[in-house]
């Protein structure tokens, strides 16, 4: 069972989802809150899997209370709401912490496969989307994550390189030619090398060590 805990200042937006999320099998909403600092609190006090966050609130935004959360637990996984693609909101929660972002307005389907999803470790960012995303966190080449990224053996390096570009784990087996769960124990193996929970900070440092530029398809 998944919990949810959501985090909207909108009461009828909060009422939307809790339907849509209570009418699951597999989860169930665990706590709500109207702004960030409440959701702060609700978070230590529910220990949600799975944290369903605004980043437009009153009196603490979604991005701060995502870095606040994410500091004092690594447990719970962040999906920011945003009403706008890749808006400057969105892009900075995922600095944050968060796994990934979802348009308002995404259909009831996507937005639960998007709670799957963020639950299961993977991040919750279409190839374009991704591109974008990391065209615009583009920093200069950083010699930390070189580092990190010198760790990795020959073929997990090709896999991250891949997994860069916003590949799931099925396109990377149909790109590299290998199965799916090759792909999926190289990619446990990057995220523990490189000491990041997801793969969203896996592709950021992929991109900070210049293994794929700016703009890349």
């Amino acid at each position: 069972m998944i919990g949810v805990l959501l985090v909207e200042d909108q009461a009828l937006v909060r009422a939307g989802f809790r339907m849509v999320v209570d009418s699951q099998p597999d989860m169930r909403v665990v706590g709500e809150a109207g702004d960030g600092a409440s959701g702060i609190t609700e978070a230590a006090r529910t220990a949600p899997d799975v944290i369903v966050m605004d980043v437009r609130m009153p009196t603490m935004d979604g991005i701060e209370a995502t870095a606040r959360i994410l500091a004092a637990s690594r447990t719970p996984k962040v999906l920011v709401l945003t009403t706008y693609d890749l808006d400057d909101y969105a892009v900075a929660a995922v600095r944050a912490g968060a796994s990934g972002f979802l348009l308002k307005d995404a259909p009831a389907e996507d937005f639960l496969a998007a709670i799957r999803t963020v639950h299961a470790g993977d991040a919750v960012l279409a190839a374009s989307t991704t591109r974008r995303l990391l065209d615009r966190l583009a920093p200069p080449v950083d010699p930390t994550a070189q580092r990190l990224v010198s760790t990795l053996t020959d073929r997990e390096t090709e896999v991250l390189r891949v997994l860069a570009r916003g590949l799931s784990n099925a396109e990377i087996a149909i790109e590299l030619a290998v199965g799916e769960g090759t792909v999926k124990t190289h990619v446990r193996h990057i995220l523990t090398k490189l000491a990041v929970r997801d793969r969203v900070r896996a592709v950021i440092i992929a991109h900070e060590a210049g293994l794929v530029l700016p703009g890349t398809r």
